[in-house]
């Protein structure tokens, strides 16, 4: 057996190691009598036995199993998934965020900088018309999640404050007129994309940290101003891992572990469904896993807002932690498959496990819906930051697609709406088939077919 207490990653040492005085077999009989598990039962259920070097292939399926028929108790055999589209305003971030190479430095965009730098921003109009095109097609769901501009402001009176700071780029501001393009303001974009009333996901903990910098602004502040601008949800990423000695490693410039919970309260406060998310197989071990999801457990005991749990699973080609050596790879297949099975069986409080087709393709991702997972994301249109970072599973999804892949596993195909109130089964034998839950959707398929993906 290998030492349990030995860092992850050459150079990195974590007071968090994953030991248990808890057993395998004790942790698995909880999870399969439904009694609520603790970090430890995790720990045991994502290592397949701490007693035990590696990942014993019985044990995982004995694990897969129960989290499979907890799934099929807590919300039955439909997979579901939503229309939307996928708008991402700007690439433009200096966070420094090293596992990531979506960004594109700040610096690059300036008006006078001669940097070919390949990424973008969006004006308000922008969105607006690439959102517009996609209503038409029938999304009933935009999801916007971008980089942190430094000319963002939440509105015009934040945007006042910052410019009257002593020192604006103290507190990551420069103006727009100092960029080729100017992003606008948080709720400009955010009125923006509200089209016909399309449900518009947007505003991640970090960017509404990035919209109350140089105030004291509280994020339920934030997240009521931006409802009234049209936003309806917030999506829980930047949460990555909610421990913060890993967060020291991966994303330095970000908020830590207290800092995104908070805002996720804001953001309930406000009125706002959300999501959560586990960003993991990088330099993190099963305690820190295991960890996160006790705090998202304990964030939706206070609040019973979170709509959904989406692990999602690390990209490395092409990001610094890879380049710079500090990780070979991501996470395994069978951990991939343990997460998600280990998210159903300790989140007994989050009704939704969302596994993504544009992480693992089509074979991997319908697998997991036998591990727990009952949610299979969106159409998206555009998928730009796990393309960025180096995945190749296309971009688009057709509801062709969804009903195809989810009835080849006996499954039944759900349209769903962002907060899951609204469903629509869907009957194979009914084609064409096409969304039906967006403002202008009637049935029309969205792209005329199937994408091809690198599965094809």
């Amino acid at each position: 057996m290998s030492d349990p207490s030995a860092p992850a990653v050459e150079g990195v040492e974590f007071d968090h190691v994953p030991a248990t005085d808890q057993h395998f077999e004790n942790a698995l009989a909880k999870a399969r009598d439904g009694v609520r598990l603790t970090v430890a039962d995790g720990v045991e259920l994502l290592t397949t036995g701490t007693d035990r070097e590696g990942i014993d292939p019985a044990r995982k399926e004995a694990v897969l199993e129960a989290a499979d028929r907890r799934r099929a108790e807590m919300v039955g055999d439909d997979v579901t998934f939503v229309a939307n589209l996928n708008n991402n305003v700007t690439t433009a971030c200096d966070t420094g965020c090293l596992f990531c190479n979506f960004k594109d430095r700040a610096s690059a965009f300036e008006a006078d900088a001669d940097e070919d730098h390949g990424g973008f921003t969006k004006t308000p109009s922008e969105s607006r018309e690439a959102v517009a095109e996609a209503v038409e097609l029938g999304i009933s769901e935009v999801c916007s999640v971008s980089g942190l501009h430094p000319a963002f402001a939440l509105d015009a009176d934040h945007r006042e404050l910052l410019e009257s700071a002593a020192d604006p780029e103290a507190v990551n501001y420069r103006p727009p007129e100092a960029y080729t393009t100017s992003p606008g303001t948080y709720a400009e974009q955010i009125r923006a994309m509200s089209v016909d009333g399309v449900h518009v996901h947007s505003i991640t903990p970090e960017e509404a940290y990035h919209a109350r910098r140089g105030t004291d602004w509280s994020y339920e502040d934030v997240y009521r101003r931006l409802r009234d601008a049209g936003l309806d949800s917030a999506p829980g990423t930047a949460a990555e891992i909610l421990v913060d000695e890993v967060r020291e490693v991966i994303c330095p410039g970000k908020m830590d572990t207290g800092e995104w919970l908070d805002a996720m309260e804001g953001a309930m406060a406000a009125g706002l469904p959300v999501t959560a998310t586990i960003m993991y197989g990088h330099v993190e071990n099963e305690m820190h896993r295991a960890l996160h999801l006790k705090r998202v457990r304990d964030l939706q005991d206070r609040t019973g807002g979170i709509t959904e749990f989406v692990p999602l699973s690390f990209i490395h080609q092409r990001t610094p932690l890879y380049e710079q050596g500090l990780v070979d790879g991501g996470a395994t297949d069978a951990e991939d498959e343990l997460m998600i099975a280990v998210s159903r069986l300790f989140l007994d409080n989050v009704e939704n496990i969302q596994t993504s087709w544009v992480k693992f393709g089509d074979a991997k991702s319908l697998k997991t819906l036998s591990c727990g997972a009952n949610d299979f994301m969106g159409t998206l249109l555009s998928e730009e930051i796990t393309k960025r970072a180096g995945g190749d599973y296309g971009e688009f999804r057709s509801v062709a697609d969804y009903v195809d892949m989810v009835t080849a596993i006996g499954r039944r195909p759900v349209e769903r709406s962002t907060d899951y109130e609204r469903r629509r089964p869907i009957d194979p034998d009914e084609a064409p088939h096409g969304p039906r839950l967006g403002p202008h959707a009637d049935g029309t398929p969205m792209l005329g077919g199937s994408a091809p993906t690198a599965d094809d």
